[in-house]
């Protein structure tokens, strides 16, 4: 006896709800186990990259532009943080002269990086003075005044030096592409790491700052990372195969040292992103943590390579 269409059509509508609920279970587990909603971070990372791609392929200068506009949005995140911990950092000036610095880079070389950063320092400093001067609502005393400064220079140093190093590479014959290669590296160090500590995790690699992050994850990165450069080092950089070894090892040692760095600021600020601009990723430094101390390895190969 054939079955009811009726009858037939509630069983299908029930293996499909069950199976979207299986789906939505292991997503869950997934997003749980890696900190993250995974498919909006792929979207908007996707998204990221190819803003990135477009500006250095087709237009040198836009780059400058977007790397001004990160630095800047940067900037804000890691100052209103450390203001949220209690330090008085100014933010105005401190996001205006940091973003200023990478058009200096561009026009002047390391010389206008360097003049920047230190015009930036000072000026952030003067500014600081100032509010202790004319505004009563800011921290007094000595070492107060003299920590916001520290943590305006420490912003800085951390966020507009190693940005400056992306452009100085971007002013090298070929920079654009030795940009592609570690960037990509970095994300693949990233998702390396993500999906390798979620399949395998068991051995935490630094549980008192990053809990997350294990032992797993980093081989996978590792493995990922290494491939990746020999790959990109073969047909991106025309360049012997082993020198990818290298270039893979150095951004996966650089990619994980700032991710730990920034784990462990975010730990002693007591917070769990920098900011939650970006669905998916927290905020601009919390995806540009990795990426940002790789520039200036990738300048320091290109050197040594070129």
């Amino acid at each position: 006896m054939s079955e009811n269409p009726e009858h037939r059509q509630h069983n299908i509508t029930d293996q499909i709800r069950l199976a979207r609920e299986q789906v939505e279970a292991v997503n869950e587990r997934v997003n749980k186990r890696a900190g993250r909603n995974i498919p909006i971070a792929i979207g908007v990372g996707l998204v990221f990259g190819a803003i990135v791609f477009v500006s250095l392929v087709f237009l040198k200068g836009l780059f400058v532009v977007v790397a001004a506009a990160l630095v800047a949005f940067c900037l804000y995140e890691i100052s209103s943080a450390l203001r949220f911990a209690g330090r008085d950092v100014p933010r105005v000036p401190l996001i205006a002269v940091g973003a200023l610095i990478m058009p200096l880079t561009w026009f002047f070389g390391s010389e206008g990086l360097w003049f920047g950063i230190v015009a930036a320092a000072l000026f952030t400093a003067l500014w600081r003075i100032g509010e202790l001067i004319f505004n009563k609502r800011t921290r007094t005393g000595f070492r107060a005044v003299v920590a916001d400064m520290a943590a305006g220079v420490l912003c800085l140093a951390y966020v507009a030096v190693f940005a400056g190093f992306a452009v100085l590479l971007l002013q090298q014959p070929g920079g654009e592409w030795w940009i592609i290669a570690f960037v990509a590296v970095t994300v693949i160090v990233d998702t390396g790491a993500l999906v390798s500590g979620v399949l395998f995790g068991k051995h935490k690699l630094a549980p008192r700052i990053s809990p997350g992050k294990t032992w797993e994850g980093l081989i996978g990165a590792a493995v990922l990372a290494l491939i990746a450069g020999v790959l990109l080092s073969s047909f991106l950089l025309e360049l012997p195969w082993w020198f990818g070894l290298i270039f893979g090892a150095c951004i996966l040692v650089t990619s994980t040292v700032g991710d730990l760095f920034e784990s462990l600021m975010k730990r002693d600020l007591a917070i769990k992103d920098i900011s939650s601009v970006l669905p998916g990723h927290g905020g601009f430094l919390d995806r540009l943590d990795s990426v940002l101390p790789s520039a200036a390895v990738a300048l320091a190969l290109y050197q040594i390579a070129m």
